[in-house]
């Protein structure tokens, strides 16, 4: 790879990817889901989804509940997890740390609830990869965005940047480039 060809991610793929990696440590079987807090270009908070901490993990127990096929199996029972948003905000905030001004980062469009709690908490900006809501929940997300609550723009990771940071994933000494000495 020559110098010119060597292209950094930009840091909406950054971040994205950093939230990508963040799911990766999701115990939610239906939805693994990772969000990272970002203020002046610094990591404020990640999170990811799952059941509440010190709880058993959906991981540990199959679904949701013990002996459910699915985590939708049961229409009276609720999802036990929580939201990655809900868990990047409570990170912050169960180390006082202010997100207020920042932006945030997911790899799924936050539900209703989730871009509540993100607007409440301060985040003017949702960056996602894939979209969620429809329906009348669009209504109500474009509501937020009509009064200028919070700005939402999905984003994706170029094909070039994705195997290039799988390659780092899957190599030891990835970052390192010999180059020859005189």
């Amino acid at each position: 790879m020559t110098e010119e060809s060597f292209q950094r991610p930009t840091w909406n793929e950054y971040f994205l990817m950093l939230a990508k990696l963040a799911a990766t440590r999701s115990t939610c079987l239906a939805f693994p889901v990772g969000a990272v807090i970002v203020k002046n270009k610094q990591i404020l908070a990640t999170g990811y989804n799952g059941s509440p901490a010190g709880s058993a993990h959906c991981t540990e127990q199959g679904y949701c509940y013990p002996g459910l096929s699915s985590c939708d199996a049961s229409k009276t029972l609720p999802s036990r997890a929580v939201h990655a948003e809900a868990n990047a905000i409570a990170q912050a905030a169960k180390h006082g740390i202010s997100t207020e001004g920042a932006s945030i980062y997911v790899t799924l469009e936050p539900c209703l609830s989730c871009l509540k709690l993100v607007i409440s908490a301060g985040i003017r900006e949702v960056f996602y990869e894939t979209p969620f809501n429809s329906g009348e929940s669009l209504l109500v997300r474009d509501s937020f965005i009509k009064e200028s609550l919070v700005d939402l723009k999905q984003i994706h990771l170029s094909e070039e940047t994705a195997n290039r940071a799988a390659s780092f994933l899957s190599n030891s000494l990835s970052g390192i480039r010999s180059t020859p000495t005189p």
